[in-house]
């Protein structure tokens, strides 16, 4: 294949989005003012598929409009849908550098990742550019060319890995210069008019799906160290190039040496195609259980049948209904896309998978509650309830021995059970949109019981035990007879869990409107117009507390006693809310109540789901039981 010419190079790296890569400097962190300063570009040579690219850094070379306006966003792996934080300011330093003040947002989201790059676990930071000029300065007849681009960023991300798997892998941490992207010239033909075999495009395909599975071995690895305590072990693996299956092996034996049974390797997939995913539907199954004795409903849910058999196999346990597979639950339709339900569908439809819509519906997962899913038997999550203890000696004296304790977090399905009426009419609809629309009111009814069950939980009568009732968590009283909520108690709150040293992690209040609406109208002080609330809560249902984030749900009880004060008493809670874990079996289950409400037309939809909830350290969390809002 013949050289490209420097004019083809120009035209072509001007379509294109290029990435470069580097590591945050652990001493570079403001954790109070939640900013982590960065340096994402040099003028290092770097090798590309054209040759050497230079980026320059003299004046004149490089655009930083709108890298320094304040505007430029912060992202998680070059997706532009997922937002952490912004670049409140870049510039170009002395050293011929460009660098960046990033600040996090205070979103669940943003809370994990900033407190992941605090911990020194994500060190990667990879930078978008485009080109906006070429210039060849060094022409090489049997190596690559030079050239130094006039160039222009415009993003900065987070990676797990330094690198772009949708473009190709850049430098590693050691500046290893890998070549990131084959040429995608025309190709020749030969005498006879036949396109020969490209052998440079055959190697490109197999650089790229081996960055592929490279990046799926460091994810996985990475995702089995966090979820059984072994995060320093799964870097080391991954340093290593240890498989999967060595890690795992070695996680079993860790957790056999501490006594912890591990979560079971359990797939509850049941290998739908994606075509086959998109043509199971809720509403043939809703109308074929609602329908029994009519030939017509049950053929034309034959499919969903099947599908609900094969997941009962995989559950080993029988339905009185029909089991949605997971498959189903976690698929996306758009109208965007023909093949994605584009062709039978002609409103708008921006419906995500049926978990996602459930997880939206539950404000403690929107606080930062751990979620774990498609679980099989009971489990149990190892938790340190002990730690090594530091002693001084003296010359040539031995430490007295002590070691860490640990112990279980267990949990056990128990089935929740939420309904919703769905008219007759609407069941012989066809529409996709109403598919969406019975599935999300579905998943609202389910979400809304896991998130009261959260919050509030008796802990008996097949009900998991919820914040409120966990015992140990650190208390907050009002008075005798409940009490107005006011800085004080916020302040109290804060502190309870501050002092158990669990100040870290998804932090946030969680309480009631009438709570908000009462603090919205409480001065800190009196007389000095500072309100202990300041803004109402956004469409997401969030506000901000003495510079918290505060989730506002009317799941939080405003009906609770203390001494006189009977059923007026409001909470508010305060924690860590990754330490609420909410646990979900595999195999959502719907059945029909075609009867209850027959005179009205409708037909009642019951959905069954496996679902525990936990709390793994009781210090994480702190309540006031007894605010009084009237």
């Amino acid at each position: 294949m013949p050289k490209p010419t420097a004019e083809q190079i120009r035209q072509k790296i001007k379509t294109e989005t290029f990435y470069r890569s580097a590591a945050v400097q652990r001493s570079s962190v403001d954790e109070e003012n939640r900013t982590v300063e960065i340096a994402f570009s040099s003028e290092d040579p770097y090798l590309r598929w054209y040759g050497y690219e230079i980026l320059g850094h003299e004046k004149g070379e490089v655009d930083m409009a709108f890298m320094a306006s304040g505007d430029a966003p912060f992202l998680v792996q070059h997706d532009h849908g997922d937002l952490v934080g912004v670049i409140e300011k870049a510039w170009i330093d002395s050293d011929r550098k460009g660098r960046a003040l990033v600040r996090f947002g205070r979103s669940a989201r943003a809370d994990e990742y900033f407190q992941d790059v605090v911990d020194d676990i994500r060190k990667n930071i990879s930078v978008g550019y485009e080109i906006i000029e070429a210039k060849l300065i060094e022409e090489s007849e049997d190596g690559p060319d030079v050239y130094r681009m006039k160039w222009r960023p415009f993003e900065a991300s987070l990676v797990s890995v330094p690198a772009d798997t949708t473009v190709g892998v850049g430098r590693s941490r050691e500046n290893i210069v890998i070549l990131e992207k084959e040429a995608t010239m025309p190709k020749e033909k030969t005498d006879t008019g036949e396109t020969p075999v490209d052998v440079e495009e055959i190697k490109a395909k197999a650089a790229r799906e081996a960055r592929t599975a490279e990046v799926a071995r460091i994810r996985d690895i990475d995702a089995l160290g966090k979820m059984h305590g072994l995060e320093e072990e799964a870097d080391t693996a991954i340093a290593e190039n240890k498989t999967l299956d060595q890690f795992r092996a070695f996680v079993l034996e860790e957790l056999a040496k501490k006594g912890v049974r591990p979560v079971e390797n359990y797939s509850p997939e049941i290998g739908l195609t994606e075509q086959e995913t998109r043509r199971f539907s809720f509403i043939r199954a809703i109308n074929a259980l609602a329908n029994p004795n009519k030939p017509d409903a049950q053929r034309a849910a034959a499919f969903e049948y099947e599908c609900s058999e094969a997941v009962g196999k995989k559950l080993k346990k029988d339905s009185d209904g029909i089991f949605i597979p997971v498959e189903v639950q976690t698929r996306d339709l758009t109208v965007g896309t023909p093949t994605a339900g584009g062709h039978t569908v002609s409103t708008d439809l921006l419906a995500g998978s049926f978990i996602d819509m459930l997880r939206n519906r539950m404000m403690v997962q929107r606080m930062g509650a751990t979620v774990l899913t498609d679980l099989v038997g009971d489990i149990a999550i190892p938790r340190q309830t002990g730690g090594a203890t530091c002693y001084w000696v003296a010359e040539s004296g031995d430490p007295t021995e002590s070691q860490q304790a640990f112990d279980q977090v267990p949990m056990t399905p128990k089935t929740v059970g939420a309904f919703t009426d769905i008219s007759r009419k609407l069941l012989l609809q066809s529409s996709i949109s109403v598919e969406n629309f019975v599935r999300s009111d579905l998943a609202k009814s389910l979400g809304l019981g896991i998130d009261l069950a959260g919050i509030m939980g008796s802990g008996s009568d097949n009900q998991p035990r919820g914040i409120l009732n966990v015992s140990g968590i650190g208390a907050v009283v009002g008075g005798a007879n409940g009490l107005a909520p006011a800085w004080a108690h916020i302040v109290n709150l804060w502190s309870e869990v501050a002092q158990d040293n669990a100040d870290v992690g998804a932090l946030g209040f969680l309480t009631n409107s009438k709570v908000i609406g009462k603090l919205m109208q409480t001065e800190k002080a009196e007389g000095t117009a500072q309100f202990v609330c300041k803004d109402f809560p956004d469409k997401e249902g969030m506000t901000g507390l003495g510079g918290a984030r505060c989730g506002v749900s009317n799941q939080v009880p405003g009906n609770l006693d203390k001494g006189t004060a009977t059923g007026v008493c409001s909470a508010i809670i305060y924690g860590n809310w990754a330490d609420l874990l909410i646990g979900m079996w595999g195999g959502l289950a719907l059945t029909v109540d075609p009867y209850t409400q027959a005179t009205s037309g409708t037909v009642r939809v019951v959905t069954l789901q496996d679902v525990d909830l936990a709390v793994r350290h009781a210090e994480s969390f702190a309540a006031m039981k007894d605010a009084l809002t009237a």
